[in-house]
């Protein structure tokens, strides 16, 4: 692979879009990378977070429906995202949560200290105390300072009954490696990636099924150059009789997407050509970016979304 395997993004289902951007810009201090609309609603915004780029594998997105019904957590869904902090932060974030009415719980899993918390959906997040990434660039606009600033994804963790299957598409298709195990989760890591590098399969057997709403991951996406989607929906098809969609052109990337067996909606995503396509790196985020076909339509759009100020 001349990428580095891993994960590009998560997308998840969010309730009111200010609520949603004031949580994780103003208490995160994530960048607001994009701000544009749902392809297939385009009166719904899609929002983008992520580092000063939005490099693959820093981008949350959300879809915030003002009027969401609650989802519930279950299998064949992304249970918790996990983002990387420098490991003398703990501190800083512990008592900045408790500050911002979002207090979080310490816990260590694989021999790292997690700091576990809910979004104001309740989604699950995570922040990883990672060990020696202090020298990696943090994003800030001063909400956070960049010395304690998220560096990224860690861990995306996946709630399945069974594992098997789900492990042998990470595994033969997606460029992960088992490395490790903590009870009833197995942890796979993707080469060398240090950012959106590892996911963790939760084995929950005769669990119930996830529901979509508020608070709910609707995918996750992994990361490819086109020869690298080109070959693993190769793959799919050939050793696992999975078929993914058609490509699909999503601006800032192209995609396919798939149902993998333990029910989860994985994309696949290029890297390029990325969030500066169509706004100079220093404004990202800051004006409304529509679809191209959507541009006519503009006016009628704007006045359907929720207002942001």
């Amino acid at each position: 692979m001349m990428f580095k395997p891993g994960i590009h993004h998560v997308t998840a289902i969010a309730g009111a879009p200010k609520r949603n951007l004031d949580f994780y810009v103003g208490v995160l201090g994530m960048r607001f990378v994009k701000k544009t609309v749902n392809f297939d609603d385009p009166g719904t915004y899609h929002f983008y977070y992520g580092d000063e780029t939005g490099q693959p594998g820093t981008i949350l997105t959300f879809f915030p429906w003002d009027h969401a019904a609650p989802g519930r957590v279950g299998v064949g869904e992304t249970e918790e995202t996990a983002f990387r902090i420098p490991e003398a932060s703990v501190g800083y974030w512990m008592h900045r949560l408790i500050m911002h009415g979002a207090p979080a719980k310490r816990e260590v899993r694989f021999g790292e200290s997690v700091l576990t918390l809910r979004d104001p959906d309740r989604m699950r997040i995570a922040l990883v105390a990672v060990p020696g990434i202090e020298a990696e660039p943090g994003w800030s606009d001063g909400t956070v300072p960049a010395e304690h600033a998220i560096r990224g994804v860690h861990t995306a963790s996946l709630l399945v009954a069974d594992k098997t299957k789900t492990a042998a598409i990470l595994t033969d298709v997606l460029g992960f490696t088992e490395v490790g195990s903590e009870g009833a989760v197995t942890r796979y890591r993707a080469g060398d990636t240090a950012i959106g590098g590892l996911i963790d399969l939760h084995e929950a057997g005769e669990f119930f099924k996830g529901r979509p709403g508020a608070g709910s991951v609707h995918h996750i996406a992994f990361r490819a150059d086109e020869e690298g989607q080109a070959a693993m929906v190769q793959r799919l098809a050939e050793a696992h009789g999975i078929r993914t969609t058609p490509q699909v052109d999503r601006d800032y990337f192209r995609s396919v997407y798939f149902r993998e067996p333990g029910g989860v909606l994985f994309e696949i995503a290029t890297e390029d050509p990325g969030f500066t396509v169509d706004e100079p790196l220093d404004v990202l985020g800051q004006a409304l970016k529509l679809p191209k076909n959507y541009e006519p339509h503009r006016a009628e759009i704007e006045a359907r979304l929720p207002v942001l100020a």
